[in-house]
């Protein structure tokens, strides 16, 4: 749907004005989209970022500090959210023999196999957030495009 038609507002400034609106809105949208997918799996979007962060470090821990500095939302609280993810069950924290002032964060196997259950249901999560509507190549421009805005 046009931008235009989803927030009432027919005329913009210039065409800047109205792909910053669009930008804006769209990523709202994407969040508010994930955030009912990931309700399934009783996970929030920055829940299942520090667990996809940590699926790519497996076998080897990572560092609080690690995550934060690879999370999606920089504004999260990264502790906060492996303490609840430690509360599932899905990852362990522990004291890092080298470093006592450190903690180290594992993904459990509880942890990997939840991931790969909505791995197998990918298809369904593009189609909630509406990435059945692009082709592979226009995927690759709108890739280029973000990239390119944040300079």
């Amino acid at each position: 749907m046009r931008i235009e038609d989803e927030i009432k507002q027919p005329t913009f400034r210039n065409v800047f004005q109205k792909a910053y609106i669009n930008l804006a809105f769209t990523a709202n949208w994407l969040q508010m989209q994930a955030a009912q997918t990931f309700k399934n799996y009783d996970l929030t979007l920055p829940q299942f970022n520090v667990l996809r962060i940590l699926r790519g470090q497996h076998p080897n821990p990572a560092t609080v500090n690690l995550i934060i500095e690879r999370m999606l939302d920089k504004t999260s609280n990264a502790s906060r959210i492996v303490d609840k993810l430690v509360a599932k069950g899905w990852v362990t924290r522990t004291q890092c023999e080298h470093d006592r002032r450190t903690v180290d964060v594992l993904i459990t196997e509880e942890g990997l196999n939840l991931l790969k259950r909505i791995d197998e249901c990918e298809q369904t999560l593009n189609a909630h957030m509406g990435m059945q509507h692009l082709s592979e190549s226009e995927a690759e421009q709108l890739n280029q495009i973000l990239d390119k805005i944040r300079g």
